[in-house]
């Protein structure tokens, strides 16, 4: 019987590194902006404190929380819409476990962190996309 040489591929091995974050405190309209210039899909929403956690504002959010109830853009602010807490994921976690994670939470993406900073952004689509695995 051969040893078992397959790499274990870990979240920090396909993570985009590079997060996009905003405050709380932004609109809506500012937040759709720095998503359309960063172009990316999410943003990190900065914590208030030590104590406070990290938030997440996706696209869906602005489409539920503002589009969707007819609210302005210019009057809804990313703290009234985001998801708060976060669902992070280690950055040795093996993918498959990550992708489970992932796939159970019913989220399509998170944050990935190492050492208790957030070092990168992990999705379901850059799994397969992004990467040689199949």
């Amino acid at each position: 019987m051969e040893p078992d040489t397959t790499k274990i591929v870990r979240a920090r091995d396909v993570m985009h590194k590079g997060i996009v974050s905003i405050d709380g405190m932004a609109t809506a309209r500012e937040a759709a902006a720095k998503m359309r210039s960063e172009k990316v899909s999410s943003l990190l929403v900065n914590k208030r404190n030590a104590d406070d956690a990290w938030g997440i504002l996706v696209v869906q959010d602005l489409i539920k929380g503002v589009i969707i109830p007819g609210r302005s853009p210019a009057e809804a602010n990313v703290f009234e819409i985001m998801t708060k807490p976060i669902i992070t994921v280690p950055a040795d976690m093996d993918i498959r476990y990550v992708a489970r994670l992932i796939y159970q939470a019913n989220i399509r993406r998170a944050p990935v962190e190492d050492g208790g900073n957030l070092v990168g952004m992990i999705s379901l689509s850059s799994l397969i996309l992004d990467n040689e695995l199949f």
